[in-house]
C-alpha cells in the first residue's frame, strides 16, 4: 500500500493505493480520510483490483482551495473524473461512504461513461428537490418536528468549523463515538441540535474511542486535521444550496449503472435520511443489492470491514470488470 501524489488539472491529490487490475475508486466522507479505506484497499488488491483512495478536496494532504464556492459537487465529481484520467484509466467502479457516497452517486449520475458501477455506504442517493434549495427545507422540517436544528443547517454558519479547530482530538473522538454502532442507543447522535449548541457540545464528554479505532489509527486522524483544519470539509456543506442551483439539468435523472447500497442497522443518519433510503429503487434502476449490516453504525467500512469487503467483492464480480 503506497502513498502517492497525483497532479491533476485542478489540484494535487494525495492517494493511498495498492494492487493491479481494474480500477476501484474509494471516496471518504466527513470527518474521514483515505486511511478510512485501508481494509478495503488490502482486500481489493488481493482480489486482483487496483484500489485507490484519495484524500478529498479540503482534507488531509490534498491541496485546499481557499474559497467556499470551490467545494461544489461539480468540483468534487470533476476531481474524481480527473483522477481517473491522471491514473491512466478511462473508467472505473466508484465506491463512497458518507459525503463520499453523495459524490459517488453523482459521479455515476453525471459521468456514466467514466463511472460504470457505483456503491454507496451509509448515505443513500438523494435526488434534487424540485421545490427549492435544501437548507431552508431542512430548517422547516426541524422546526415542524420541534427537534431544534439539524447539524447540517448549523454547518452553514461561517464560523461553524471553529469549535472543531479549537480541539480536533476531542471533536474527532466525539464524532466517531456518537455515530458508532457500539455506542448505547441513547448516547448516539440524532443529528439534531438544541438552539445555540454546537455539534461537539451536543455529544457527551464521556465519549471514548469506538472498539474498532486503535490509538495509533486515531492519532493519524488527529494529526491530519490539526494540520488541515475543518473549514474545507464544512465548506462541502456550505455549498448545498449552490449545488442545487447548479444541477437543474439533472432534475429527475436516474442512476442507470449497476449499483449497491449498504447501511448499518444503527446508523444515526437514518434519523434524517431514512425517507431517501426507502426510495432508492425509484432512482437506482439497476440496483444489485440493498444490504443492512446488523449491529453496525455509521462508520461502516471501518466497523465491519469483513462484511463490506465481502459485499463489494460480490458486487464487483456481478457488475464490475473482471479482476
Amino acid at each position: 500500500m503506497q502513498r502517492r501524489q497525483i497532479i491533476t488539472d485542478s489540484l494535487t491529490q494525495s492517494v493511498l493505493a495498492a494492487g493491479e487490475g481494474p480500477l476501484v475508486l474509494l471516496i471518504h466522507g466527513f470527518p474521514e480520510l483515505s486511511i478510512s479505506w485501508r481494509a478495503q484497499i488490502k482486500a481489493l488488491a488481493e482480489a486482483g483490483y487496483r484500489a485507490v483512495a484519495p484524500d478529498m478536496r479540503g482534507y488531509g494532504a490534498a491541496v485546499k482551495p481557499e474559497r467556499t464556492e470551490d467545494h461544489t459537487i461539480l468540483h468534487l465529481v470533476g476531481d474524481m473524473a480527473d483522477l481517473v484520467r491522471a491514473l491512466g484509466e478511462r473508467s472505473c467502479v466508484v465506491v463512497g461512504h458518507d459525503w463520499g457516497s453523495a459524490v459517488a452517486w453523482h459521479c455515476a449520475l453525471m459521468r456514466p461513461d467514466v463511472f460504470t458501477a457505483v456503491a454507496g455506504l451509509s448515505v443513500p442517493f438523494q435526488p434534487r428537490r424540485a421545490k427549492g434549495p435544501p437548507v431552508a427545507a431542512m430548517r422547516a422540517i426541524a422546526e415542524r418536528a420541534g427537534t431544534g436544528d439539524l447539524y447540517i443547517t448549523r454547518f452553514q454558519d461561517a464560523d461553524a468549523h471553529v469549535p472543531f479547530d479549537a480541539d480536533p482530538e476531542t471533536a474527532l473522538r466525539k464524532m466517531f463515538w456518537a455515530y458508532d454502532g457500539a455506542t448505547p442507543a441513547d448516547q448516539r447522535h440524532t443529528g439534531f441540535l438544541q438552539p445555540g449548541q454546537s455539534m461537539i457540545d451536543g455529544i457527551s464528554d464521556a465519549a471514548t474511542l469506538p472498539p474498532w479505532m486503535s490509538a495509533d489509527h486515531f492519532a493519524e486522524y488527529v494529526e491530519a486535521f490539526r494540520a488541515s483544519g475543518f473549514r474545507g470539509p464544512l465548506d462541502w456543506y456550505r455549498c448545498l444550496d449552490v449545488n442545487w442551483s447548479l444541477t437543474a439539468w439533472l432534475q429527475d435523472r436516474t442512476i442507470d449503472a449497476p449499483s449497491l447500497f449498504m447501511i448499518g442497522e444503527h446508523d444515526p443518519v437514518r434519523h434524517y435520511a431514512g425517507r431517501h433510503e426507502k426510495a432508492q429503487a425509484d432512482w437506482l434502476t439497476d440496483m444489485r443489492g440493498m444490504i443492512e449490516v446488523p449491529g453496525a453504525g455509521h462508520w461502516l467500512q471501518q466497523e465491519r470491514p469483513g462484511a463490506v469487503n465481502d459485499a463489494l467483492l460480490a458486487f464487483l464480480a456481478d457488475a464490475g470488470p473482471a479482476a
